[in-house]
C-alpha cells in the first residue's frame, strides 16, 4: 500500500512512517502542509492519504480543506482524517466511502489504527466510535436524529465505524435479524427510502453531520493543480 502522509509534526509524521513500514506499507511522501498534502497526492496517486485535520497554512482546520480538494479531485482515493480532538467534518467527505476520521490517541492502539489505513484503503469506512459518539449526542434534539432510540443510536455508531451487519451484531450481542431490524428502523425514521442511486448506510451517517453548524467544505486557500 502507497501512503502520503500529511502532517506539520516532524516526530508525528516519522513515527506513522515507521510505523506503517513495519506492516509493509510504503509512505512515497511526507507533507507538513494542507497544500503541499494536495501535491503530493496528485504526483504520486497513493492508494490512501493520511491528514492532520490542523496544520499550515492556517493551523485551523487545513488538512479538512485539503480533504475536500484532494476528494473532489481523486473520488476514489482513500482519505483518513486526524484529530487532537473531536471536530465536526463535511458531510460531502464521508459521501462514497473510502473515509476514516480517528482522534489521534488512538494511534496508540497499533492494531486498530493499521486496520483502519487498510480498510479507508480498500474503499472502507473506519470512524473513531468516541468521535462519532461524540458528533452524536451534541445533536440537536428537535432533528431527525433525535427520533432514533438510544439502541437505534448504538447501531448508528457501529454502522459509522464501518461495521457489516454481522460486525454490529457480534459487538451488541444481538442476532443478524435483530440487527437488521435496528437498521430498517433507523432508515424509516431519517426518511432514507431505498434507491438505486444512494447508499443509504452512507447517507444515515451523513444526517447527523448534516445537521451540524458550520461544516461547508469550501477551502479557504486556492484548489489549484
Amino acid at each position: 500500500m502507497r501512503v502520503v502522509v500529511g502532517e506539520d509534526s516532524v516526530l508525528f509524521r516519522e513515527g506513522l512512517r515507521r510505523l506503517l513500514a513495519e506492516f509493509g506499507h510504503h509512505t512515497v511522501e511526507m507533507a507538513g502542509d494542507g497544500p503541499s498534502a494536495v501535491a503530493a497526492v496528485d504526483e504520486h496517486r497513493p492508494d490512501v492519504v493520511i491528514l492532520d485535520i490542523r496544520m499550515p497554512p492556517g493551523n485551523a482546520s487545513d488538512g479538512v480543506e485539503a480533504a475536500a480538494i484532494i476528494r473532489e479531485r481523486h473520488p476514489r482515493l482513500g482519505v483518513l482524517l486526524l484529530s487532537q480532538h473531536i471536530t465536526h467534518l463535511p458531510a460531502g467527505l464521508v459521501a462514497g466511502g473510502a473515509f476514516g476520521y480517528m482522534l489521534k490517541d488512538r494511534v496508540l492502539d497499533v492494531a486498530d489504527f493499521v486496520d483502519a489505513v487498510e480498510r479507508v484503503a480498500a474503499g472502507g469506512s473506519a470512524l473513531d466510535p468516541e468521535a462519532v459518539a461524540g458528533l452524536m449526542s451534541a445533536q440537536p434534539t428537535d432533528g431527525p436524529m433525535a427520533r432514533l432510540t438510544a439502541r437505534e443510536r448504538e447501531v448508528l455508531d457501529l454502522m459509522a465505524q464501518g461495521l457489516t451487519n454481522a460486525g454490529v451484531a457480534r459487538r451488541l450481542w444481538l442476532t443478524e435479524r435483530t440487527v437488521e431490524t435496528h437498521i430498517s428502523s433507523v432508515f424509516a425514521k431519517l426518511g432514507l427510502l431505498p434507491d438505486a442511486n444512494e447508499h443509504r448506510r452512507v447517507r444515515a451517517v451523513l444526517t447527523y453531520l448534516e445537521e451540524r453548524p458550520g461544516t461547508s467544505s469550501a477551502p479557504r486557500w486556492p484548489s489549484t493543480h
